[in-house]
């Protein structure tokens, strides 16, 4: 299964997850000032990028706003970069963020799990309840995964999920309800295919959220533009690597003020280097 192949590739290349949230501003000159279309020229660009670092990137994540803002020619763009990812080999993270009542979460799920937006993992709301997450369990037969959102890194998420919930806060029981969801679906890494979105700019929390999912991989916002470090993680990978850690803008954007020409690639390369180093040394 997918979460399974995230896990080899993890242990094997590192958990660098890069994040192709592209933007046309994020291009280098050299690359705007085409006749392509805003569409042809992030698929370009993403495709570079792809080049350059699937060698060292545990995985790669796609936030879809980023292409469905550019109408039907961005999501020709997220496809294909879909596509490619996956003829490199790599294991590929949809950032769609849905949540719905069950007969709406199915026609989501095939659309992310087959067709032209097939994908490997997505994220998920799950403010509705397992309606909203079980319309993908199917899906896990055929090596799909999801990620539940439990603890985002966003300032204001602590509005709702810091509440107190008897003894314990909304993303404490959120974190428990997720472990018990996934514990069908574990496979021989000792993950499940159900894993949880938390983030990195509220390091002192996962180990409440640790104690409550042994079996959960992690998709880790928060690193670099958001603030997180290596050293923030080095106590939650402590006795193994057991998530992937996302960075977007402070990758795909590594070139700026320093090129504006083709050799674009090799700062982001240098940045993702980088940032596996800078998680690595600490554990």
């Amino acid at each position: 299964m997918s979460m399974e192949r995230l896990f080899e590739a993890v242990q094997k290349k590192g958990p660098v997850c890069v994040g192709l949230d592209t933007q046309v501003s994020f291009l280098p000159a050299c690359m705007q000032k085409t006749d392509a279309t805003d569409g042809e020229k992030i698929f370009e660009f993403n495709r570079r990028i792809i080049d350059a670092v699937h060698s060292d990137a545990g995985c790669f994540k796609l936030q879809i706003a980023c292409y469905e803002a550019l109408g039907l020619d961005g999501l020709r763009a997220y496809a294909k970069t879909l596509k490619y990812i996956h003829e490199t080999g790599c294991v590929v993270i949809s950032d769609v963020k849905r949540g719905d009542i069950s007969s709406t979460a199915s026609l989501y799920a095939k659309a992310h799990f087959s067709g032209d937006f097939e994908t490997d993992l997505i994220t998920v709301n799950a403010y509705m309840g397992e309606d909203a997450v079980s319309p993908y369990y199917p899906y896990f037969e055929q090596g799909k995964g999801v990620f539940v959102l439990v603890k985002t890194s966003n300032p204001s998420g602590k509005d709702f999920q810091d509440l107190s919930v008897g003894n314990e806060t909304l993303y404490e029981r959120m974190a428990e309800k997720v472990s018990q969801w996934g514990e069908a679906f574990i496979g021989k890494s000792g993950f499940s295919a159900v894993g949880a979105v938390t983030g990195l700019t509220y390091p002192e929390e996962f180990t409440r959220i640790r104690s409550r999912m042994p079996h959960t991989f992690l998709l880790i916002p928060g690193y670099g533009a958001q603030g997180g470090t290596g050293k923030d993680i080095a106590n939650f990978f402590s006795d193994g690597v057991r998530g992937v850690v996302n960075s977007s803008r402070g990758l795909i954007t590594a070139h700026k003020g320093k090129t504006e020409g083709e050799d674009f690639t090799d700062y982001v390369r240098q940045a993702v280097l980088g940032m596996k180093e800078d998680i690595l040394k600490w554990l």
